[in-house]
């Protein structure tokens, strides 16, 4: 039997800022819309047009996530399409399709704002980040001195600590 996929990506803007709300149960459920924009060149009036799809987002179990996601920022969202329905108030079936993320990662410089960004994650319970210099340097190496210090900082990084 073939294979199935079930796999979105959408790098877009925030329309909102993200909401956290608690089920139950006590497992936090975030969500927001990305934004995401396409042009193109019209071929009979030679004119730009642009189209904006709104796409609704669902993250589980990332309590802090609506700290750092508000309106405005951009953001990487990786997940699974999936599809509900509900009967509404007049007994009609509603349909509603969203994004259940696995992944979100904020970007944008660090100029942005309050800081958030730079490839801050959230989701993917199997990753984390540390910082770029965890575990490049070992305890017992010699502090460096203001000529091993290309960055001027005073705290000792050096190119070896920069992760890029």
């Amino acid at each position: 039997m073939p294979r199935s996929v079930n796999k979105v990506i959408l790098v877009g803007n925030l329309g909102r800022d993200a909401e956290t709300k608690f089920t139950p149960s006590g497992s936090a459920v975030s969500r927001f819309a990305v934004a995401t924009t396409r042009r193109w060149k019209d071929q009979q009036t030679n004119d730009w047009k642009e189209e904006t799809n709104w796409t609704n987002v669902t993250v589980w179990r990332q309590e802090n996530l609506a700290n750092y996601l508000t309106k405005g920022k951009q953001v990487y969202v990786e997940g699974r399409l999936q599809t509900r329905s509900y009967d509404d108030k007049d007994g009609k079936k509603v349909y509603s399709t969203e994004v259940v993320a696995d992944e979100v990662i904020l970007l944008g410089g660090r100029g942005e704002g309050d800081g958030g960004g730079g490839g801050n994650e959230f989701g993917g319970a199997s990753r984390s980040r540390t910082g770029p210099a965890a575990g490049s340097r070992s305890n017992n190496s010699p502090a460096s001195t203001a000529d091993d210090d290309p960055f001027g900082s005073g705290m000792g990084i050096t190119d070896d600590d920069v992760p890029f």
